[in-house]
């Protein structure tokens, strides 16, 4: 029996990325055109030898419980693993009581029956590859209360805006947990990735809730640095935050590059997924396709450069889609031009004549729309 179970935690982090999360958590967002946001976190648990995973779910729930099914495309042993969703709904008006502390205390009488001494809490809005085994095994090393997982980043100023930073000693004791304001270039992000016995997590879950009704996770455990031993525990590798619609759209654009995109998924740490049985992708006479990544299942007549297609898109002859992200089921008619754009599912492109963004400002298109 492995020593810790797993918790992907979807609520709480009050993280909205406008358009997209209006249909779906952000576990669900389709990424790099054959990918859920959520199956990173998934296949870091699984790779790493943990199959008790509890996936704690907040509002638009079906999408991904669809997709998350029985876990077992996630190579979950199907005697001992188990894949549990657990439901946390809206209990009030103003979002800043739907915190990840309420849907931890309402699902209080399936954490408490966990047998595993440890746990370990990973978001699902975050893109990593990390091996929990080792993190475990240098937290029991380390004899620490808590180790965070975070990444050091130069540009803080401009990105990362909505997340958490710790503050280090040199020792990597957590001093503090904070928004980062972009008020300064270099940050340890925050990963929402925590390590600790499976009892000190029930403790702080009620501590938090009898102090506050709007404490957060994060709140709590660095209230709790003084008295507690928390530790870093440094990333590296591939690191990305979706936090918004910018950084989703630069999150899948940035691994067109090959270095990076082996350096997060490979032979030896492979992303499992949900897959279906569509027809291979039919490219025809006139089609031409140049630094891109197209799923299965599509019909391709016009250009694509530098973008993402997810499965099951017509792209017609003459049209162009460059610099831009398509999901599935997108239907592109002759000789509509697209640039620096997100494409949401189902959508349909017949009439407009052209949709140009900038890399900075890139457009979005709803999901099911005509346009």
């Amino acid at each position: 029996m492995a020593k810790a179970f797993g918790i992907i935690n979807t609520t709480g982090n009050h993280i909205w990325v406008e358009g997209m999360q209006e249909y779906r958590p952000i576990g669900a967002f389709s990424f790099l055109g054959r990918y859920r946001v959520i199956d990173f976190p998934m296949s870091n648990f699984s790779n790493s030898d943990i199959d008790r995973i509890h996936v704690m779910v907040g509002n638009n729930p079906r999408s991904l419980t669809e997709h998350l099914g029985t876990g077992r495309h996630y190579n979950i042993n199907s005697k001992k693993g188990k894949v549990q969703v657990l439901f946390a709904g809206a209990h009030s008006r103003n979002d800043i009581y739907n915190t990840d502390i309420a849907a931890f205390d309402e699902n209080m009488y399936s954490i408490e029956r966990m047998r595993e001494p440890y746990v370990i809490i990973a978001p699902s809005y975050m893109v990593f590859k990390q091996n929990f085994k080792e993190l475990l095994d240098s937290h029991i090393d380390s004899e620490a209360d808590i180790t965070l997982l975070y990444h050091r980043i130069e540009n803080a100023n401009e990105a990362y805006l909505n997340c958490d930073y710790v503050t280090l000693n040199r020792q990597r004791g957590v001093l503090e947990i904070r928004k980062n304001r972009g008020d300064e270039a270099q940050r340890d992000i925050f990963m929402d990735t925590y390590v600790m016995k499976t009892e000190l997590f029930i403790k702080l879950i009620k501590k938090a809730k009898a102090l506050s009704s709007m404490y957060t996770l994060p709140q709590i455990v660095g209230l709790s640095c003084e008295d507690l031993d928390v530790r870093g525990y440094e990333h590296k590798g591939y690191f990305a935050a979706l936090t918004d619609l910018k950084s989703y759209y630069e999150a899948n654009m940035s691994l067109l590059d090959i270095e990076k995109a082996e350096d997060l998924m490979n032979e030896e740490w492979p992303i499992y997924t949900r897959t279906n049985d569509s027809s291979p992708t039919k490219y025809f006479a006139d089609a031409e396709v140049k630094h891109a990544v197209v799923s299965n299942g599509c019909m391709i007549e016009g250009t694509i450069e530098n973008s993402i297609i997810g499965r099951g898109c017509t792209i017609k002859k003459g049209a162009v889609i460059r610099n831009s992200v398509v999901l599935p089921d997108t239907f592109v008619e002759e000789g509509i031009h697209i640039e620096y754009q997100v494409i949401d599912k189902h959508t349909r492109l017949l009439h407009c004549k052209e949709l140009i963004g900038t890399p900075l400002q890139p457009g979005y298109v709803r999901r099911g729309d005509t346009l």
